[in-house]
């Protein structure tokens, strides 16, 4: 049986760990069990921020919402609660949308809810 040398997968190998760990600070961009090491952490970390990402948007939203609505002295959950009693099917994303690009439009569904 002949012999395989692996030296030029197990190079590309190194070579392509170090790239990906290109910026990293100190022995995690040289080293390439430091770089392995960090990019099993990053790639960790990038899976469970993704996650966590949408929720924080979804609090920033709930931010903007709540602010907009303390100058017609609504509170947030009594305005959510007013948007699903009507059965009005606009989530808060878009709600944020409209508090900051349409305020005129803002109003006029804040009225809305708000009349009874």
């Amino acid at each position: 049986m002949s012999r395989v040398k692996k030296g030029v997968n197990a190079l590309k190998r190194r070579r392509k760990v170090l790239s990906q760990t290109k910026g990293y600070r100190f022995g995690r961009s040289t080293k390439e069990r430091q770089a392995k090491e960090a990019l099993a952490h990053a790639g960790k970390y990038a899976f469970a921020h993704r996650r966590d990402k949408k929720s924080d948007r979804r609090a920033d939203w709930q931010v903007v919402i709540s602010g907009a609505l303390k100058e017609h002295n609504i509170s947030y959950s009594k305005f959510i609660g007013a948007l699903k009693k009507k059965e009005v099917a606009v989530d808060r994303k878009i709600l944020a949308t409209l508090i900051k690009e349409h305020p005129a439009s803002w109003k006029r569904l804040v009225s809305n809810i708000n009349s009874k």
